[in-house]
Formats: C-alpha cells, sequence, structure tokens
C-alpha cells in the first residue's frame, strides 16, 4: 500500500486558491471571458439559513450575503408529506439543533467562483448555489437524514460529504452533484481531510454525541468511534485508525475517543485533534501510532463540568494552524474564549473571550486565527504572531463553519437575498 500522508487542514484551502490561480491564468491566456477572481471567507449562519461572505484578511469586512435554503418551502412540503422524514427532521432540531433547525453545516466554492456548494443538515442534502442568481444548480439528497461536515479535493473538483445517520460518506462531482462514489465508516461520520495528492481521504466517525450517557463508565454507548482513511479513487478502506488503546496507554481510560476537529502539521507527520468532553487537545504522531502530547488547556470557572451540559459533548470544539506551523488555534467552546498554542512548547497566550466559539480556520493571508462565535453571531480575527483578538464582525445566527473560498471580482448578494 503506498505511504498514507495526512493532511493539514489549511493546507485545503491554499490547494485550492493554487488551483484556481492556475485555472484562472490558462482562462486568460485562452481568451476567457471569465471574470477575474476574488478570495473570500464564507461563514455559514446554521439557523438561519445563511451564508455571510466577508473579507479573507485585513478588516474582515462584510461582503454580501447568500441564501442557502431558497427552495424552503419546497423542501418542507417534502418533510410535512413524509412522517419518517418528519420525524428525524424534528429530532435534528430538538437535540443537536438545540431547538433550531440546521440550514447549514459546511460550505465550498467552485474553482470558477461561480457558485457554492452546502451541506443543509435538517434537509439531508447537498446542494450547489449559483452565486450570481442564488438559484439552486443541483440537489444531492444524502443517504439517512442528516448531512454533516464536507471536505473539497486539492483539485476543487470532488466534494466528500458526511451523511451522518447512515454512516456513510458520499463523494460528488462538485460542477454536476454526480456521486462519483461512496463509503463506510464508524457511527456519525463528521470531518472529511483529503491528502495532499487527493489520493486518499480520512473521516473521523464521533459517535452519539447528543445522549445523555455522557459519564465516562458509559463510554461504551456512544458507538463505533474511528478514523477511517481510503482511497479516494476506489473508495476501498485502507486503514483504520482507533484512538481508544492510543488513550488507554497513557493512562487516559476516562477520556473519550471521539476525534472531533483535527489538523495535521505542515509536514504532515502529526495530527493535532480535539476529543468530547476535554478543555484541550492532542498530539499524535503517524510514524509511531502513538499519542506524543496531551494539552490541557485552562477551565472557565462559570463552565459546569456537567457533561450532559456540554453542547453536542464538545466542550473544545474549532482547531486551525499557522502556515509555518509554530502555533496553534484553538477554540474552547464551552469555556467561551479561543487562544494561540505554541506548538514547540505548547503554551498558550492570552484567553481571548469569545461566545461559544465553534470554528477556527485560518485567514487568506495566513497572519490570523478566525473564529465564529456561535454565541453573539460574529466572527473574531485573532492575530498569530501576539495571540490578541484584532477585530470582530457581525454575521447571522448561530456561525458554525468558516471556509475559506473564492467569489468572481465584483461580485455582489443575489437580489432576492
Amino acid at each position: 500500500m503506498p505511504a498514507i500522508r495526512p493532511r493539514h487542514l489549511c493546507s485545503v484551502a491554499a490547494a485550492l486558491a493554487l488551483t484556481v490561480s492556475a485555472s484562472a491564468s490558462a482562462a486568460t491566456a485562452a481568451g476567457s471571458s471569465d471574470a477575474a477572481l476574488r478570495e473570500v471567507l464564507f461563514v455559514g449562519n446554521n439557523w438561519d439559513g445563511t451564508a455571510d461572505v466577508i473579507k479573507s484578511s485585513g478588516d474582515f469586512a462584510k461582503i454580501g450575503r447568500i441564501d442557502v435554503v431558497p427552495d424552503k418551502d419546497e423542501r418542507m412540503a417534502e418533510i410535512n408529506a413524509n412522517p419518517i422524514k418528519w420525524i428525524y427532521f424534528m429530532a435534528i432540531r430538538n437535540s443537536v439543533g438545540e431547538g433550531h433547525d440546521q440550514f447549514v453545516d459546511d460550505m465550498y466554492s467552485t474553482p470558477d467562483g461561480k457558485s457554492v456548494v452546502v451541506s443543509r443538515p435538517s434537509f439531508a442534502d447537498v446542494v450547489s448555489l449559483d452565486l450570481a442568481t442564488g438559484a439552486v444548480n443541483w440537489r444531492f439528497p444524502v443517504s439517512g437524514y442528516r448531512a454533516d461536515h464536507m471536505a473539497v479535493s486539492p483539485d476543487g473538483k470532488r466534494v466528500a460529504v458526511s451523511a451522518s445517520t447512515s454512516n456513510t460518506v458520499h463523494v460528488l462531482d462538485i460542477d454536476s452533484g454526480r456521486e462519483l462514489g461512496r463509503f463506510g465508516t464508524g457511527d456519525k461520520p463528521h470531518e472529511n481531510i483529503f491528502t495532499q495528492d487527493g489520493k486518499y481521504i480520512y473521516n473521523m466517525a464521533i459517535g452519539d454525541v447528543n445522549t445523555q450517557t455522557d459519564a465516562p463508565w458509559l463510554d461504551w454507548t456512544k458507538g463505533d468511534r474511528r478514523i477511517t482513511v481510503v482511497d479516494a479513487n476506489t473508495y476501498q478502506q485502507v486503514k483504520v485508525i482507533d484512538m481508544r488503546p492510543k488513550l488507554d496507554a497513557i493512562g487516559l481510560t476516562d477520556y473519550s475517543d471521539a476525534v472531533r476537529p483535527a489538523v495535521f502539521s505542515p509536514d504532515e507527520s502529526k495530527l493535532y485533534f480535539q476529543v468530547s468532553f476535554f478543555n484541550g487537545f492532542f498530539e499524535y504522531d503517524l510514524a509511531t501510532d502513538k499519542i506524543t502530547r496531551t494539552k490541557t488547556l485552562p477551565k472557565n470557572p462559570a463552565t459546569s463540568d456537567d457533561r450532559t451540559t456540554f453542547v453536542n459533548d464538545s466542550r473544545h470544539h474549532g482547531i486551525s494552524m499557522s502556515p509555518d506551523g509554530s502555533k496553534l488555534c484553538v477554540a474552547g467552546t464551552m469555556d467561551d474564549y479561543a487562544t494561540v498554542v505554541n506548538r514547540t512548547t505548547l503554551q498558550e497566550g492570552p484567553l481571548v473571550t469569545a461566545s461559544k466559539p465553534y470554528w477556527a480556520t485560518v485567514s487568506g493571508d495566513g497572519k490570523s486565527c478566525v473564529v465564529s462565535e456561535s454565541g453573539t453571531d460574529q466572527v473574531t480575527a485573532i492575530d498569530f504572531a501576539t495571540g490578541r483578538k484584532q477585530v470582530s464582525v457581525p454575521v447571522g445566527d448561530h456561525p458554525q463553519r468558516v471556509r475559506i473560498g473564492h467569489v468572481q471580482s465584483g461580485w455582489t448578494s443575489p437580489s432576492a437575498s
């Protein structure tokens, strides 16, 4: 089997940017009429059913907004006409949705900057939306009843989406929505990552995070949690990474093995990941197949240690890395802060106050960590160099995923939005 090299999450955006740049150059040389591209950040407002488009660096000012549920009436009619779909729709609202519908989990723009592809949990689908008109280009209903995290291939041509209730990942053609393949996972597939060469996909299955069986002795009820690695061309499993024995080996038997957000080092030798219930993260060495370091981050005295109060089991949810690999940025979700951590020493910087930060990504210029504050409906930029807050920008209701992408130069919001 060829060596499997994991992928730094931020390099997905970098690879896509390089692909877009090359494509744009080729189009210009060929006399294409396609407009130049502008790099942006897409902010998915999960409860709002919108995505804000903001500048990718600098002052992160708002550029426009997209309605990601233009077909809401049609989708609701389908759900109301099907008792099983209605039951799952209501279950999502009253469990992982915290009493709200989940209209956007993840999103990626196409290489030409003309469309954005969005996974919509409550509608159990993936749609491509025309950025100029706001219309639906194509729709792919996932297997089961809920869509979740996605990943885009380095060339920008494929998108992988987790179907969380069917333990399946679908891989779609980003332009047509045609399914290219699918593969099975552990229970409740969550995050997906393509390797740098586009040959492999890593999927993290997090198990049942919306149950109340959160005590360590009931951990076995959470299901099959593992990292599944597949060949991205054949979609056959080539490797499984189970963190349970690795945590047990260092005496952390009471810690969850549900791998949540994760990021790989630039040399792709180490994985930094969060797990359910834990205020901190781990460093995992792929060559030795061992957890090499544990970082426990400060607890907020105002945060209860009652695990059942953590949103979807995620005490800390969101981690990114500076392009040079020297700093990590961590979203301390339930502890209401974000912080930059020195990767060499694992010393955290200032604890930047943030209200239920739910994701962390890297700005377009690589100088800032950008976290989504789902509790106060804003995104906040933190300087990697100093660990200090730079600016906060208001967005829609309950921002979660933030992704680097592109729109065409001069783009404005569709009139329908």
